[in-house]
């Protein structure tokens, strides 16, 4: 019994840390992203009227579409921990204590980040269609916006940064990522660690650059240690 036990089981552990899974995982943590993105940066013009920011949270964007993004945020999250955690026990046993404590740390603040700026974009949104609360005013909607923005684009993307950096270098060293991918994703990690700016295209970078990696790992079969 213990036999056969253990000869489902085995399998089944072997399959879920293959390699595919890493790739599987890191496509749907972008599209999820990605399209959470989309659907969170719906917000009211910045000196609405009341009228305009009712109509907004009772009946416009704010009441399907950020919501929408806002439930969709935690499983973008969870597929990039998953992506994370595949890849992490190929690379374990080849990467220094240094670079694995990067490794996974940059990626668990990324999605820390992410999971605080989409609270921020898409809390009010949730707070006048579930706790009945009244509409907000402009004041705290421009508070809301400015917070979410902060927390994505001075922080999230500087920890994506972070990671892409430390991927590509374990990638480089094990031989596990084409010298192409490599040069980019370190030249890619240095914009978005001294990017100063709001500008909304910069997000993408990671998710494209996820997505990359992905379908390295689903073309060879190897994850970037591995």
């Amino acid at each position: 019994m213990t036999d056969f036990a253990t000869s489902d089981v085995e399998p089944a552990a072997r399959a879920l840390q293959a390699p595919r899974a890493a790739g599987v995982a890191g496509l749907l943590f972008s599209v999820l992203f990605i399209t959470s993105l989309l659907l969170l940066q719906h917000h009211p013009a910045s000196g609405a009227s009341t009228a305009e920011l009712k109509h907004f949270y009772t009946g416009g964007a704010g009441k399907h579409l950020n919501l929408v993004g806002l439930y969709l945020a935690p499983f973008a999250g969870i597929a990039f921990l998953w992506f994370l955690a595949v890849s992490r026990s190929h690379i374990g046993h080849r990467a220094d204590r240094f670079f694995d404590t990067v490794f996974v740390g940059s990626g668990v603040l990324f999605v820390g980040m992410v999971f605080a700026a989409s609270a921020a974009a898409g809390a009010l949104s949730a707070a006048v269609r579930f706790q009945n609360v009244n509409t907000p005013v402009g004041d705290t909607v421009d508070f809301a916006r400015a917070l979410a923005y902060s927390l994505l684009f001075t922080f999230a993307v500087k920890a994506a940064g972070v990671f892409m950096a430390v991927t590509s270098t374990l990638g480089f060293r094990t031989r596990r990522l084409p010298r192409w991918l490599v040069y980019a994703s370190w030249a890619l990690a240095l914009v978005l660690l001294f990017s100063v700016s709001f500008y909304a295209l910069i997000i993408l970078v990671f998710p494209i650059w996820v997505t990359a990696i992905s379908l390295v790992i689903l073309i060879t079969g190897e994850v970037e240690g591995g």
